[in-house]
């Protein structure tokens, strides 16, 4: 069997019976969830196939600026996501976000895809967009973890942070630990991921190639790529994301001025 198997619309349709049923099981425990549920198959669904239809003509894309540009924008919806996710302080991260996982994620893109993969050239969409995206959506969770943390850390801690401030410590000095702990928020899922890779799960690029005819040594090449890629991206995200948003939780002269919103 060469490629994998087609599935009918018909057959597609059947898979609704595990959104009802995680929606009956809302209902029955009262979680709420059912609009949730409802409004994300929606979304998952109409993305998808937007998706599907976009792909076929991104892939004839012969520009590199034009293949990096698209790029740029899926990491400017990935930031706006961690925004909607981080919403309880008044801190602004948006900016610093975006500039850091661009910076971070374009380049450990083009080194997988020009340097390990070798695709010529190097913005070859099928590979740069598909990779580009795998490192942005499992990142993307990694730094909104390492904000959340950094932010609620400052907030509880904070009548030991302006000690340290009082006694001549610098923002950085004060906030030192915290930001450590942030980091290593945000890479631990990764890590945990590598730690049950091919015996608690097969990952979704290994079972896609898979599904699709390719050797399996080729599909377990490319996912052990995967994997270091992903920590490499989320280390890197997570380390040059917090070290940016820490600055604005400080004023010039020192002072922490990050406060919990309370609309």
């Amino acid at each position: 069997m060469n490629g994998a198997i087609d599935i009918g619309y018909g057959q597609l349709l059947l898979s609704l019976l595990f959104v009802v049923l995680a929606g009956a099981a809302s209902l029955k425990l009262r979680l709420g969830l059912e609009r949730d549920l409802l409004w994300g198959t929606v979304r998952s669904v109409a993305q998808l196939a937007l998706l599907a239809f976009v792909l076929v003509y991104v892939f004839r894309i012969e520009q590199w600026y034009l293949v990096v540009a698209i790029y740029l924008m899926m990491i400017l919806f990935a930031a706006t996501i961690i925004r909607g996710r981080i919403k309880r302080t008044n801190a602004t991260y948006v900016l610093p976000t975006f500039l850091s996982m661009a910076l971070s994620y374009v380049l450990i893109s083009y080194v997988v895809v020009g340097v390990i993969v070798r695709a010529d050239p190097w913005f070859l969409p099928m590979y740069f967009i598909p990779i580009g995206g795998m490192i942005i959506g499992n990142s993307m969770n990694a730094i909104a973890i390492a904000l959340d943390r950094l932010f609620s850390d400052l907030l509880a801690r904070r009548a030991q942070v302006e000690l340290r401030l009082c006694l001549g410590a610098t923002s950085r000095e004060a906030s030192h630990e915290i930001v450590r702990e942030a980091v290593r928020a945000g890479m631990i899922p990764s890590i945990n991921a590598m730690m049950g890779v091919g015996i608690v799960f097969i990952p979704g690029m290994m079972t896609g190639q898979i599904l699709a005819g390719s050797d399996p040594i080729v599909a377990v090449k490319y996912q052990i790529m995967v994997m270091l890629m992903l920590v490499g991206s989320t280390a890197l995200g997570s380390v040059l994301v917090v070290l940016l948003v820490r600055r604005r939780c400080f004023s010039a002269d020192h002072r922490l001025i990050l406060e919990e919103r309370r609309d």
